[in-house]
């Protein structure tokens, strides 16, 4: 289990600043190329922001470790708009602008419902193929209904960026130094995850709703967190949306499509797309009344996060860490 672990959060740390990397150096040289910045945040960032989820899902569902897969996007998905956005709300008021109340929120809700339902018993090719197909369709309905000069992607894009002169080699360099970390690392993350499920005698789908789902959504909680204490909060809710929405159809197609077959875990399947649906349905509810998120709403999204990992655990997790520990 040691062993696991360390393969695990070393694997989670190398992966988020190897994400980052590949992330910056991808869209600096579209910058380069000048690429208009509504393709930049939409696609290249979009995907880029969604790749830890998505290649260790796509490694883990490869390898036969399916429900290590699904419980990392089942896990994600609740972390995302509970756990995060309640750390960003205690700090402060978070607002919800009326254009993501029109178009983020109702396309992350269905996004997240459609996975939810095609989980269920077991995810097949075709399955893989309708969600790959799906994520195309919001991609190209996001870039023409977006404006070419969408403030949105223009702050996301130089907040990437930055000012520096792009200098292309060391861009080409630095992006695929990142995604060949982003792939290794993964790896070493599927790995200790299989080995922290076995010495636990814990499911691959709890291991990855847990361990997997929180390293991969430290990135959001770091940046959310700090976001909200410099008062830059106008695009922390829909960029949370946005992940869910790629995690949920991005990362579900890649699954269907590398590693098709029955999610052995029943539990986080049904279990675990209940709450899901259930904690996202809320997160939107809030959203809508008045239009932010404050204290008192963070308080119950984050209790909410923690009764799904006691029902998703049954006890056992805490049963078997301390069997392990004496």
């Amino acid at each position: 289990m040691i062993l696991g672990l360390i393969f695990a959060v070393g694997g989670l740390v190398v992966l988020t600043l190897a994400a980052d990397h590949f992330v910056a150096g991808a869209a600096r040289i579209a910058v380069f190329y000048k690429i208009s910045p509504v393709v930049i945040g939409a696609v290249l960032i979009g995907f880029g922001t969604s790749a830890p989820e998505m290649v260790v899902s796509g490694i883990a569902a490869a390898q036969g470790d399916l429900d290590i897969g699904v419980g990392n996007i089942i896990g994600s998905n609740v972390a995302n708009v509970s756990l995060v956005l309640a750390a960003a709300a205690a700090v402060s008021v978070i607002p919800v602008s009326s254009s993501t109340l029109r178009r983020e929120v109702p396309i992350s809700v269905a996004s997240v419902a459609v996975f939810a339902l095609l989980v269920q018993g077991e995810i097949s090719r075709l399955e893989g193929a309708l969600l790959a197909a799906l994520i195309v369709t919001f991609l190209v309905f996001i870039l023409r209904t977006s404006s070419a000069t969408d403030e949105s992607f223009d702050d996301d894009v130089s907040e990437i960026v930055g000012d520096e002169p792009v200098e292309l080699w060391k861009e080409a360099f630095r992006a695929l130094a990142g995604l060949t970390f982003v792939v290794g690392s993964s790896w070493f993350i599927v790995d200790g995850a299989g080995r922290v499920a076995d010495a636990l005698d814990l499911s691959g789908g709890f291991v990855g709703f847990t361990l997997v789902a929180l390293g991969t959504s430290a990135p959001e909680l770091v940046t959310s967190v700090q976001a909200a204490r410099q008062g830059e909060t106008e695009l922390l809710v829909g960029n949370l949306l946005g992940s869910n929405v790629f995690n949920s159809l991005a990362v579900g197609g890649i699954i269907g499509l590398v590693g098709p077959g029955p999610v052995l875990d029943t539990t986080m399947a049904e279990t675990g797309s209940l709450l899901m649906v259930g904690i996202v349905g809320v997160s939107a509810a809030f959203m809508v009344v008045g239009g932010a998120v404050g204290r008192n709403k963070a308080f119950v999204l984050f209790f909410m996060w923690v009764v799904s990992v006691i029902v998703l655990s049954g006890g056992d997790g805490v049963e078997s860490a301390l069997a392990v520990m004496r």
